[in-house]
């Protein structure tokens, strides 16, 4: 287990979302954030749209901290969803899940109907979680026929939920199918009240050096 909570930002790491503004995030259509930000807290305004960040990644280093709302009458998929898409096109599905022995393909922590998490990472509602997430793009090497799909390794809460998974493509809901161009950051929403915090990401190299010994 690694607590992350309230981690300060790595060294170089771009600031996603800096607590006062949505200055750098937009809908998927363009048009200005419609979320609010509450305390310090990016909230979502039901039925505003999604959000996406101005920036866009390749390979890169994710930690995101949200907040489920408590919604004791909701059942399954009703239930504080929402979610985060990776590059605009991979979605970790975010669910207030706590307290069920066995999740699925569409709980919290799930690359949304493709693969469930390896175990239930949840916190009850209405506490703070963390997901870190590392993300390898999906590689199309010249000359070759067989492309490398996207590979990702998530810890919620500091528990391992995915595994250096290879994933068979995107998920629904996609902001597009551009698998080799670098791709923004996705906040989903699904009517919810979601609360989100501390949002940033540092790129990483898309290859290690072929050398070795001091340069």
């Amino acid at each position: 287990m690694i607590n992350t909570l309230n981690h300060r930002p790595a060294q170089g790491a771009i600031i996603l979302f800096n607590g006062r503004d949505l200055g750098n995030w937009k809908t998927r259509d363009g048009r200005p954030a419609g979320w609010q930000v509450e305390d310090g807290i990016l909230v979502v305004v039901p039925k505003s749209g999604d959000i996406v960040s101005e920036e866009t990644f390749g390979d890169f280093f994710l930690h995101l901290e949200f907040r489920c709302p408590d919604m004791p009458e909701a059942t399954g998929q009703g239930k504080a969803n929402s979610g985060v898409f990776l590059q605009g096109r991979y979605e970790i599905q975010v669910l207030d899940s706590y307290g069920w022995k066995v999740p699925g393909k569409g709980d919290c922590g799930a690359i949304y109907d493709q693969f469930a998490p390896l175990v239930n990472g949840c916190k009850p509602a209405t506490e703070w979680q963390t997901y870190d997430v590392v993300f390898r793009a999906p590689r199309q090497d010249e000359g070759e026929f067989m492309a490398k799909g996207p590979r990702v390794t998530v810890f919620h809460n500091g528990q391992l939920i995915h595994n250096n998974l290879q994933l068979p493509g995107v998920t629904g809901g996609a902001v597009d199918q551009n698998l080799y161009e670098p791709g923004p950051l996705l906040l989903q929403d699904h009517n919810n009240l979601m609360a989100f915090r501390n949002i940033w990401a540092v790129t990483l190299p898309l290859k290690g050096s072929e050398e070795y010994g001091p340069r």
